[in-house]
Order: C-alpha cells, then sequence, then structure tokens
C-alpha cells in the first residue's frame, strides 16, 4: 500500500480527517461551556450531524464528476471558515437558532476526507491490477485509520476542555482541516480518482485536445451516466444500523458511568471499544482469501449481536471495560466488509459518492440513535440504550443473512471483468 500511495498520503489523510471526529463532539462541549445550556448544546450539534449527512453523499458525487482535487480543496477551506464561525458565534454568545445554522453548515462542508480516501486507494490498486488482497489490505487500512481518528478526536477534545476551553480544540481542527485537507487534495495520487481519465497510461498527456482519438469516448460518458445498484440500500441500512449501535453504546456507557459516580471514565471506556475495533481492523487483512466477503459479513454480525448481550447484565466499570472491549472486536470487521462490498457492487465512476454516501449513513444512525437513547436512559436506565444496542445489532444480522449484494461487471466492449471475486482462491494461484 505505502507503494501505492507514498508515506505521506496516510499522514495527510489520517490528519485531515481528525478534525470531522473533533467538532461533532467539540460543538456539544464548545456550546455547552458557552451558553450553560445542554438542550443547546444538543441542538448544535444534531444540526452538525444533519449537514453532514445530508450533504455527504452531494461531496462525494462532486468529486466523482469534477475530481477530487478541487472538490477536497474547496470544501476544506469553507470547512475551516465554517467551524471558525461557529467558535466565534459560540463565544459571542449567539442565539441558539443561530449556533445550530452555523453547525449545521460546519457539517454540511465536511470535505469528507475518509470516504474519499477509500475511494483513492482503491482506485490505486485497482490500475495498479493489485490482487484482491491488496484491496481488502487498502480497506482494513482505512477503517482503522478511521477508528483511530474517533478515539483521537473525542479524546483532544475532552482534554481541551479540561486544561483550557473547547474552543480551542476546535480552532484547531478549523487549522488541521484547512492545511491537512487540502494537502491530502493536492497529494498527486487525486488524479488517481479524476473522473476524465479512468485508466490513463503513464506518462501519457491526458489533455482532450492532445489526444483527440480519445476524446469521443471521453464526450460520451457523461450521455449514459453510470446506475447506481439497488443493493446497495440494504448495504447503506446494515451501516446505519452500526451506526444505531455506536450510539446506542455511546449513551448506555455514559448513562451507567454517571450511575456509578465515574462520568469521568466514559470517554475512556468508549476509547477502549475503538482501540480494539481499530486491532481488529488491522487483522483483517490477514484473513485468508478463501473467506469470501460474504461469509466475513455474517460472522462479524453474529458476533455483534452475541458480544451485545452481556451489555444487558452489566453493573459495574470493570465489568463495562471488559464487555465492551471485547464487543469492539466485531465493528470493523463488519465495516470493513460492508465498504468492500460497497466497491464492488458500485460503478467505479460513482465510488466516492457510494463511500460518502455508506459513511452519511453510518453518521446519521449514530446521531439518530443518541438522540433517541438519550431519553430512554433518563427514564429507564442505562438497560433501556443497551437493548437499543443490541436490537441494532440483530436486525444488522438479519440484513447479513438475506440481503444479496450485487457485483459490478465491465460493459460491453470493454475488457470484461468482474470486480468481485468471491472465491480468488480459484482462479488465482
Amino acid at each position: 500500500m505505502i507503494a501505492l500511495t507514498g508515506p505521506l498520503l496516510p499522514c495527510v489523510s489520517f490528519l485531515g480527517r481528525l478534525p470531522t471526529a473533533t467538532i461533532q463532539f467539540g460543538s456539544v462541549l464548545l456550546v455547552a461551556r458557552t451558553s450553560g445550556s445542554l438542550s443547546a448544546a444538543g441542538l448544535a450539534g444534531g444540526a452538525l450531524a444533519l449537514g453532514q449527512v445530508v450533504c455527504g453523499p452531494v461531496v462525494g458525487r462532486l468529486a466523482d464528476r469534477h475530481g477530487q482535487r478541487r472538490v477536497v480543496c474547496a470544501f476544506s477551506l469553507a470547512n475551516a471558515l465554517a467551524v471558525a464561525s461557529l467558535v466565534a458565534g459560540a463565544l459571542a454568545g449567539l442565539p441558539t437558532a443561530v449556533l445550530a445554522l452555523l453547525g449545521a453548515a460546519a457539517g454540511g462542508t465536511v470535505p469528507l476526507v475518509g470516504p474519499l480516501a477509500r475511494a483513492r486507494l482503491v482506485a490505486l490498486a485497482r490500475r495498479a491490477g493489485a490482487p484482491e488482497d491488496t484491496v481488502g489490505a487498502a480497506l482494513s487500512f482505512e477503517s482503522t485509520l478511521d477508528e483511530m481518528s474517533f478515539v483521537l478526536g473525542p479524546a483532544l477534545v475532552g482534554l481541551a476542555s479540561v486544561l483550557a476551553h473547547p474552543a480551542y480544540a476546535m480552532g484547531g481542527a478549523a487549522a488541521l482541516v484547512a492545511t491537512c485537507g487540502t494537502a491530502f487534495a493536492l497529494h498527486p495520487t487525486a488524479s488517481a480518482a479524476t473522473p476524465e481519465d479512468p485508466d490513463p497510461a503513464p506518462g501519457h498527456d491526458t489533455d482532450p485536445a492532445k489526444s483527440p482519438a480519445r476524446a469521443p469516448a471521453r464526450a460520451a460518458v457523461p450521455a449514459v451516466p453510470a446506475r447506481m445498484p439497488g443493493c446497495v440500500h440494504a448495504l447503506r441500512a446494515a451501516l446505519a444500523l452500526q451506526g444505531a449501535m455506536f450510539g446506542a453504546c455511546q449513551s448506555g456507557i455514559t448513562a451507567l458511568t454517571a450511575r456509578l459516580g465515574q462520568e469521568d471514565q466514559a470517554g475512556l471506556v468508549y476509547a477502549a471499544m475503538g482501540v480494539m475495533s481499530a486491532g481488529a481492523g488491522l487483522a483483517m487483512a490477514a484473513v485468508p482469501a478463501r473467506f469470501g466477503l460474504p461469509l466475513r459479513r455474517r460472522l462479524a454480525t453474529a458476533a455483534a449481536f452475541v458480544l451485545s448481550l452481556p451489555l444487558l447484565r452489566t453493573h459495574s466499570l470493570p465489568g463495562l471495560y471488559a464487555v465492551v472491549t471485547v464487543l469492539g472486536i466485531a465493528y470493523a470487521p463488519h465495516l470493513i466488509t460492508v465498504f468492500g462490498l460497497t466497491e464492488r457492487a458500485v460503478p467505479p465512476a460513482r465510488l466516492a459518492e457510494a463511500m460518502a454516501a455508506a459513511t452519511s449513513a453510518l453518521v446519521g444512525g449514530q446521531a439518530l440513535a443518541v438522540a433517541v437513547t438519550g431519553r430512554l436512559t433518563d427514564a429507564y436506565g442505562p438497560v433501556a440504550a443497551f437493548a437499543v444496542a443490541s436490537t441494532a445489532a440483530a436486525l444488522t444480522l438479519v440484513i447479513a443473512l438475506t440481503a444479496r449484494p450485487t457485483t459490478h461487471a465491465a460493459g460491453a466492449g470493454h475488457a470484461a471483468r468482474t470486480r468481485v471475486d468471491d472465491v480468488p482462491a480459484r482462479t488465482r494461484s
């Protein structure tokens, strides 16, 4: 993978996606600190999540149509400005409605470095003719970076809140997305996901005016837009349910630690789950290719359901640490598998959009679950949130057992190559 990307891209892609994990939690703490109102903080954080869910697929579609370089660069700068405006508005004591609008702008301008990095890595691997296990390793690596960012981001916000003020973490996020998001956009590998030339020969000029023989083929592409297969809806539903598991576990962990008088442990418990999930994600690269994606998906969802059940009987802090940490084993494998199935099901020309929509489904499920289970825990305690998490896991398992994702194949007139190989061991020695 480093040979495909160079050593700089993983660094800037990780730092470029870190602000996304920072501003969600940071916006809540910032508004709560400056306004003294938890409801205002929840409204601002919810608006931020809604903005990302609604606009995420639009960002992905723009990247598919116009290339990642221009789109990510523009949205990185816009996001830095929006986050800075939210910080300034909160410090100035603006009304809640205005803060919600600023939060929505901050969420709607997220440059989606994570999903677009996935699309870019897959494009690089496919262009290089890499084997399926290399593509799987790329998806495992990207999911691990996501897990690490969503562990480190809230931790940095919490640290800034304890030592000084949440505004420092939010300001740092704005600076980071402006610099590292732009660096990700301008990295030479951005051309791998540029739609104008999906398969350029190395060293050849890609200017249509200088390549008249290839210009008609390019001009014909927009006239026949690639269609998104219907199976992606089931995959997005699975990710939304996994997001609901995240959100419900987050509410349950917060409620239980508060009941035990250990509120400061909530972030550490959630981080332990994320660290274990990141480790499991890296380990997925070592799974033998003969275990196809459908089988991996069923095993991961079954494990998530079974391992979530002990949460219903957990009443102590050590028990919570143990159960949640073990549960983290199932999260990243399911994420990686669903992203892999998505990549193999959609047309290459809409890969960035598909990855962005999948991420939006995950974020949307988490935000909705946090909103719903927050009220449930007030009425029925932590067990209500954990019951929602187990129910979401059960539904995810049902989808894995019943849904049959299709595979995308090259159309007639092209070198036919099915982009899914559930049993690559039969075709590669």
